[in-house]
């Protein structure tokens, strides 16, 4: 009797555990389904540019937290995502967020964006070389074209450096499938190719 009681006190847990993690995943993906139809409704109701300096530092950046700079479009792998300023974890419940303090898109430098691997940048398991970006912001339309992909340790921070050129840096947790605190980093490294003023 008592291994009954045991067992089915086991089951009742296990079954509480999965049910847990069930919400916490829908919780999740519902999040960042609204988060990104809010980022849409922002960037279309505010047409300005934003850039007022070439060089953008924590201390002079003129973007709030949260705020939406940008769209990035992945034509190959059919994807549209609304990027915002800042990577806490707010911002990037609401979609891919720009660190603070790194390039603007367009501007020379390293442009660093950062996304959750189980949301918004699970697509970039799929990605490849030669792959072109889309970065459409009010100033303008952005084209980097992927250089190569790395997956490194969370200490490797190479990929957060200034660099002389235009370089976009996208980055998420490594691997994409995995339960917990994912223990690397995948980096998608694209180059600047081309720039299409906004229409006035």
């Amino acid at each position: 009797m008592r291994r009954s009681r045991s067992a089915n006190w086991t089951s009742y847990l296990l079954i509480l555990g999965g049910a847990f993690l069930l919400y916490l995943g829908a919780r999740d993906f519902l999040g960042s389904q609204l988060g990104q139809q809010d980022a849409a409704e922002a960037f279309a109701e505010s047409p300005v540019p934003v850039r007022t300096h070439p060089v953008n530092t924590a201390s002079n950046n003129p973007l709030s937290p949260g705020e939406t700079i940008g769209k990035l479009v992945i034509p190959r792998l059919d994807s549209e995502l609304y990027v915002v300023e800042g990577d806490g974890p707010r911002e990037l419940r609401r979609g891919p967020g720009h660190l603070t303090g790194t390039a603007l898109p367009g501007d020379a430098g390293n442009c660093v964006i950062a996304g959750h691997r189980d949301t918004h940048f699970r697509v970039l398991k799929d990605i490849r070389v030669g792959d072109d970006l889309f970065l459409q912001t009010h100033n303008g339309l952005y084209v980097y074209r992927v250089q190569r992909t790395s997956i490194v340790k969370p200490t490797d921070t190479a990929a957060l450096q200034p660099t002389p050129d235009a370089r976009l840096n996208l980055i998420t947790c490594y691997p994409f499938y995995y339960v917990g605190s994912a223990p690397k980093r995948f980096v998608v490294e694209a180059k600047l190719t081309g720039t299409t003023a906004p229409a006035s």
